[in-house]
């Protein structure tokens, strides 16, 4: 979920219980966009965190400090001039507005009490964080905007500070409470919502404040409505009261949840992923695995800190994608080149028959002949062999004979190369695999030191071998069996050929790049669901991860050879079961210590 007027209102109400009577002992301005207050209250300290970055603008509480710059900005000065040591009595939401009124009071220098409003505006590109007085006027705001940069409201110092109205929307919260019959409300939610010539979720989101395009569409999805269908061709139908009445029930049931204060925080996630975060239950997801908080603020610090582990480690990753990238469009090519040369290779045989029935029917050949029929002693059929009428009949068999040992020589030499070039193809595939599961920098070391060692990537002059620190994935089965999974092809084979046991099981998706996954089974059987859980691990850490079925292959690990010469993570098996299985993780227990 976006960090809409929902996420708002949970978090609104988390700092409200937490911070209210709180005492403001440090403030700080990390970024020139960003400020955190250290607040001490009678159960502890906190650290709220102030962001109102265009792309990323945050409120939540956290346990960590940010390094301070050695002069203080002039805001962040401001600010400690004004409420530094100040009281908060309150923390609101005006409505279901993306905003965050935080109250101080504060002793002014004459030892008058005083208060002082600072505003948290988390709006994208319009984030900002003002400082109001008692009279809404403005006296210092982290971003100032003119008249010429924004024609709606100019936030500068003695301006008066307003919410702009956002595109004539409707404030759900005022919605809610402006009318006492629920049949005028649904009434009033029919005209609103479903006279608009736009898909329905988009009409839920334009028409209230506060809602997002994801919890748009959710309430459809509770409702088992076509979301992306026009809310106005509900309209034509004689059962639009029903899609009114049915969303409306969902509207309502969620408003409820939130005028109650009732929020349940939670990361979805796809894989090992956090996929989308939510403050109610998100039923949109299905059986995507949901990891439930406590508190907003730690599901907030969660899901933003892994997102931009992964976003770093793509960009880390990228240098060593293009460098797979380019080897492999490169050698595509080249398997590509020789498969169509050793398609001009078919022709040998015929050349070769040619000639020994020249040599055997030759005679008959008339001087000057450009053709001669003859008979095919290994079928029967009668073969018409073209003749150069320059040359005898003995002289045409030696003609066709070396033709025929040319190609057989560039066949012979192609069928050896196209084995190995297509055994780097697979290599290059698989490493481009480990690539796209890698989620820390140590995992990339590995893959380097693999590209490495395979020539495609030379070691700096001087510089020393990385220390491997990346370890495979461990999951545990839900009957208690320990699963691993290697992250790349040099893990795959230190998995499968040092640390696994004759009796464990070995599984891997069938003709893809993918994981090696070992199950310890320690002697003992496996049950159904532990296969099955192991083959899901191959599937999802595999090329085919996302697909509805994946075909993998599982034998006992004794079973598994690896040819001499072999390039990493490579093996072969001749006897081994099948299953065709998704690549559903979710409900699969990882070991992350």
């Amino acid at each position: 979920m976006a960090f809409d007027g929902v996420t708002i209102a949970a978090v609104a109400k988390e700092c409200r219980e937490l911070l209210t009577g709180s005492r403001i002992y440090k403030i700080a301005q990390p970024e020139t966009d960003e400020l955190q207050l250290t607040l001490k209250t009678k159960s502890g300290q906190y650290h709220l965190l102030l962001s109102a970055s265009a792309s990323l603008p945050l409120i939540y509480l956290t346990g960590k400090t940010k390094q301070s710059p050695m002069t203080a900005p002039n805001f962040c000065m401001l600010l400690r001039k004004h409420i530094q040591n100040g009281r908060i009595v309150d923390i609101s939401q005006p409505g279901l507005e993306r905003i965050v009124q935080i109250d101080i009071e504060h002793l002014n220098e004459l030892g008058d009490l005083c208060r002082k409003k600072l505003i948290v505006e988390v709006m994208g590109k319009h984030s900002n964080i003002i400082f109001c007085n008692e009279e809404d006027r403005i006296i210092d705001s982290i971003k100032h905007i003119s008249g010429m940069v924004s024609s709606v409201r100019e936030v500068l110092p003695g301006k008066p500070y307003f919410i702009p109205k956002t595109e004539h929307k409707t404030d759900p919260v005022e919605f809610m409470n402006s009318m006492v019959s629920d049949t005028d409300r649904k009434a009033a939610f029919g005209r609103l919502v479903f006279t608009k010539p736009m898909p329905l979720y988009k009409a839920l989101y334009s028409t209230f404040t506060g809602f997002s395009p994801i919890l748009g569409q959710e309430l459809c999805f509770r409702g088992e409505l076509d979301a992306d269908r026009s809310a106005l061709s509900y309209l034509n139908e004689e059962t639009d009261d029903t899609a009114v009445s049915i969303l409306y029930e969902q509207f309502a049931s969620l408003m409820g949840q939130v005028l109650a204060e009732e929020f349940s925080p939670a990361i979805v996630y796809e894989g090992n992923s956090p996929a989308e975060f939510a403050v109610i239950p998100m039923k949109l997801y299905g059986a995507s695995s949901a990891k439930t908080f406590s508190s907003v603020s730690a599901l907030l610090e969660t899901y933003y800190a892994e997102k931009n582990a992964l976003t770093r480690i793509r960009q880390r990753s990228a240098d060593l994608r293009k460098i797979v990238q380019t080897i492999l469009e490169r050698t595509v090519k080249k398997y590509d080149l020789q498969i169509r040369q050793i398609k001009d290779t078919e022709k040998r045989e015929k050349y070769k028959l040619y000639g020994e029935l020249l040599h055997t029917y030759g005679y008959e050949a008339l001087p000057g002949a450009k053709s001669l029929e003859a008979q095919n002693y290994y079928t029967g059929e009668t073969v018409k062999i073209p003749l150069d009428p320059t040359l005898t009949a003995s002289e045409n068999a030696k003609k066709y004979f070396e033709k025929y040992g040319k190609l057989k020589r560039t066949y012979e030499t192609l069928s050896e190369l196209i084995v190995e070039v297509k055994a780097e193809i697979d290599h290059l595939e698989s490493i481009a695999a480990s690539l796209d599961i890698a989620e820390q920098e140590s995992d990339l070391v590995q893959i380097k030191e693999e590209l490495i060692a395979a020539g495609y990537v030379r070691r700096k002059g001087g510089t020393k071998k990385e220390k491997i620190t990346s370890r495979p994935f461990h999951y545990i089965s839900s009957d208690g069996f320990h699963m691993y999974v290697g992250k790349n092809n040099f893990q795959n084979d230190e998995l499968t050929f040092k640390f696994a046991v004759g009796n464990d099981w070995w599984f891997h998706a069938k003709g893809q790049p993918g994981s090696h996954v070992i199950v310890r089974t320690n002697g003992e059987e496996m049950p159904d669901s532990t296969y099955e859980e192991a083959a899901r691990l191959a599937a999802h850490y595999s090329k085919g991860r996302g697909q509805e079925k994946v075909e993998i292959d599982y034998v006992e690990k004794k079973h598994v050879k690896k040819p001499g010469g072999a390039k990493p993570g490579f093996v072969v098996y001749y006897t081994n079961y099948s299953m065709m299985i998704d690549s559903d993780i979710s409900g699969i227990e990882q070991v992350t210590s």
